[in-house]
Parts: structure tokens; sequence; C-alpha cells
């Protein structure tokens, strides 16, 4: 794991104890729905469904989505099971989260 995937876990486990993330189909889809999240990121090891229901609910609503990681690793980053989805409501949190995801992906 490099300098930058480390930083990524740790922002996602401190958006979790801040209170601004949200996390698994179901409770991130209604966020999304209100509109409340500002970053969506789905594991690259979850389904194909769930990769194509999130893309297409967030492009609707102009909302990041990227896919990264594993459903194992981004559960242990929050502190819970294996998640497929996490949501990050906070827009300072979800743009340092994408900043550092694109530059790993580089």
């Amino acid at each position: 794991m490099n300098n930058n995937e480390a930083k990524i876990y740790s922002f996602l486990g401190l958006a979790q104890r801040a209170g601004k993330l949200v996390s698994g189909d179901d409770s991130t889809m209604l966020e999304i729905k209100k509109n409340r999240v500002k970053l969506v990121i789905v594991a690259d090891d979850a389904s194909n469904n769930t990769k194509k229901l999130f893309k297409d609910k967030t492009s609707f609503r102009n909302i990041n989505c990227v896919t990264y990681s594993t459903k194992l690793q981004l559960g242990l980053a929050i502190g819970k099971a294996p998640r497929a989805v996490v949501g990050i409501k906070d827009a300072s949190f979800a743009n340092k989260v994408l900043e550092l995801i694109e530059n790993t992906k580089i």
C-alpha cells in the first residue's frame, strides 16, 4: 500500500467518525436521492449491477462516482463489515479523497 492509499483510507475513517460518511447500498442510495452525497466510492469487486446502478444514479445527479479498492478494504477503513459502496457527505472530505484517488491511479 502506497502513501496515497493509506491517506485515502484514513480520510474515510475520519469521515466516518465525523458522521460525514454513509455506507452500504441502501443507505448510500437514500442519501444520493436526497442529494446529500458529494462523492460515491464503489468497490472494484462490487457486482456489475451495483456499479451500473450507482454510476447511473450519480451521473443523473452530477455526483462524482469512482470505482476504487475492495469491499473488504472499504469496510476496514470505516471500521465496519465489508462494504461495496460508501458515500461521502462532506464536500471538503469528498474533494480531498477524490484528488488522492486520481493521483493514485496515475
